[in-house]
């Protein structure tokens, strides 16, 4: 057994796919594959997984994942639709010159987690998202949103990395922050932004991490955040939520069925409040991408 090994739990049945980030005397220190999830376990309790793509825990992942990912393009080919009814090109224009132009919301994701934010931007460059990520301790973000909110003004911030109830929790109550790794500095960092801007339909704040503190983040003035059930979210459940409201129009208001049930934990790992999204379009689409489009 040696660091960067992949490894699942005995005593959980194997329900997490891990890998080994590093030892100590009697046990491994564990990073979750595809859930923001450290933990250490002994020895004794770890198997080694020479096929990670093959476990149990792996496959069921992977169909959430191809699941989300095929709601969210129906998604896309349906706003796609309705724009170009709206907005497409008039009768005997060319194809590829319709009269607007397209401003999704921008994204500035905090992440605790180097790994999981590299996922993250990979995932918001598909999804075509103009986002900027930060790797930074959880403990660093409240700071760290004071100095880059003013400069970068985003759209929708993701506050994210690692949390969960802690093993030896000084208070028993899970209402109690002090119980939790990370929800405290997650809750900083939210009321930093919500302070920076009150009206929740013109900054969008997604906070949290696994088991998080839902409703303290709720209060802090997140609009989107978890752990309503404290169960494990998947790596990018934050990332959906962003792309959601980056994409839905400024007109409308975001499908909380859509934006929650569209992620791989669903309700019970994510909730939120009604929110605007910030997805505009405008005319005329500028010259310049006309002739690029045109293939001038």
């Amino acid at each position: 057994m040696k660091q960067g090994d992949y490894v699942v739990r005995r005593s959980y049945g194997g329900d997490v796919l891990f890998r080994i980030e590093s030892f100590r005397q009697h046990s491994a220190i564990l990073k979750g594959i595809d859930y923001r999830l450290l933990a250490d376990a002994p020895f004794g309790d770890l198997d080694v997984v020479d096929n990670p793509e093959q476990t149990g825990a792996s496959q069921e992942v992977k169909i959430k994942v191809n699941e989300t990912m095929r709601r969210f393009q129906q998604q896309t080919a349906r706003l796609e639709e309705q724009r170009s009814m709206h907005y497409g090109p008039r009768p005997g224009m060319p194809k590829g010159s319709g009269p607007y132009f397209e401003v999704p919301g921008k994204v500035l994701h905090l992440d605790g987690d180097g790994s999981y934010l590299r996922k993250s931007m990979q995932l918001y460059n598909h999804m075509r998202v103009p986002a900027q990520g930060l790797h930074a301790h959880e403990s660093q973000m409240p700071a760290l949103l004071q100095q880059l909110l003013p400069r970068l003004q985003p759209d929708i911030i993701v506050i994210t990395g690692h949390d969960g109830l802690l093993k030896n929790r000084p208070e028993p109550n899970i209402q109690q922050l002090s119980s939790y790794k990370n929800s405290q500095n997650f809750v900083n960092a939210v009321q930093v932004a919500r302070n920076y801007d009150r009206n929740r339909d013109s900054l969008i704040i997604i906070a949290g991490a696994c088991q998080s503190h839902f409703e303290a983040l709720l209060q802090a003035g997140a609009n989107f955040a978890s752990s309503p059930d404290r169960i494990l979210i998947h790596a990018l459940d934050p990332v959906y939520i962003a792309v959601k409201a980056s994409q839905t129009p400024i007109r409308e208001t975001i499908s909380l069925n859509d934006a929650i049930y569209g992620t791989i934990s669903g309700a019970a790992g994510v909730g939120g409040i009604e929110t605007t999204g910030t997805y505009r379009v405008g005319m005329p689409r500028p010259k310049q991408a006309q002739a690029i489009a045109q293939g001038r």
